[in-house]
């Protein structure tokens, strides 16, 4: 299916529940739940209830849904969504995000490795999570949208609502930062 064609489904079915067939919510619900949970764990880390919070960002998004005016795909209004209802929950408990392990079990290749290697992977990926983890949560938010969720820099120009350019920026500073705290 070609991105016009994705594109036009996409609308037809935010029209169909906005013109009171809530049912069709399921859809969404079914298509972006995994993704949504991902991102709010990446960003909050065990801050937040990845759960509680996916139920919230999935009900602002239908609140939402009659103003989305398909300006952007989407996948990019609901990472909008998520980002921001992530933020709010960091903020109202006062505190930063960070992002949790990434599971080395992902990792098929990590089997096939010496204990040794195993190790010394486990603890470089360590100082790269630590090292993110007091990355600015925008730079933070940058990275993991560009590399955990593969948005191009005008998808998380859109999600963030900051200019390309500041997209570029924050995303070039975490990975100066990255490299400075990682090179020491």
């Amino acid at each position: 299916m070609n991105g016009n064609a994705a594109a036009d489904q996409e609308q037809m079915l935010v029209q169909a529940i906005v013109n009171g067939d809530t049912k069709r919510f399921a859809e969404i619900v079914q298509k972006y739940t995994v993704p949504i949970s991902a991102l709010v764990y990446k960003l909050s880390g065990t801050k937040l209830d990845a759960d509680d919070v996916t139920q919230d960002v999935l009900v602002a998004l239908y609140q939402s849904l009659p103003r989305f005016r398909f300006g952007s795909k989407l996948s990019t209004y609901v990472y909008r969504i998520t980002v921001n209802t992530v933020a709010r929950g960091l903020k109202e408990q006062g505190r930063l995000a960070r992002i949790n392990d990434y599971t080395e079990s992902t990792n098929p290749q990590l089997h096939q490795h010496s204990v040794e290697e195993t190790m010394m992977h486990n603890d470089r990926q360590k100082e790269l999570l630590a090292a993110i983890e007091q990355l600015k949560f925008d730079q933070r938010t940058a990275l993991t949208l560009f590399y955990f969720n593969e948005l191009s820099y005008k998808e998380i120009a859109t999600v963030m609502n900051i200019s390309l350019s500041k997209t570029e920026s924050l995303i070039y500073r975490a990975k100066q930062t990255l490299k400075n705290k990682l090179d020491k």
